[in-house]
């Protein structure tokens, strides 16, 4: 099946393996509370027993350099795009009131990117990962 639609989350290539991991599964979480649409259907397994959504269509992850992903915002910004965004001070904070509190202190030029996450029409996120790898 080919969608309408792609998801794509770029990652900073110098992070911890950890702090990658991280960050891709809270831009993934950040990404179907902004569009519920994502989440599929409930699995069941062949005895009954119900397991919990997962994405209904594959998540392409990439790989970027910290000015890369700055690039990458400014043209998603240009296009009009909303995102999901992780930057470098969220792992020090402890709880999602700190974390928006952290963004909400540096203005958009300065943001320490280690992590973006969109849901958009192809062509749209085509335009935003240009000259990004998937990440290895």
């Amino acid at each position: 099946m080919r969608f309408d639609t792609k998801i794509a989350i770029i990652v900073r290539d110098d992070l911890a393996i950890w702090q990658k991991l991280n960050v891709a599964s809270f831009l993934a979480g950040g990404l179907v509370g902004s569009y519920p649409e994502l989440a599929g259907e409930r699995y069941r397994d062949g005895s009954g027993r119900l397991y919990g959504p997962l994405v209904r269509q594959p998540i392409l992850i990439f790989a970027a350099t910290g000015s890369e992903l700055t690039r990458s915002l400014s043209r998603a910004i240009e296009r009009g795009l909303d995102c999901s965004l992780y930057t470098a001070e969220l792992f020090t904070t402890g709880h999602d009131a700190d974390n928006r509190a952290a963004v909400a202190g540096v203005i958009t030029d300065a943001l320490d990117l280690v992590g973006l996450g969109f849901h958009a029409a192809r062509k749209d996120i085509d335009k935003v990962t240009k000259g990004l790898a998937l990440h290895g």
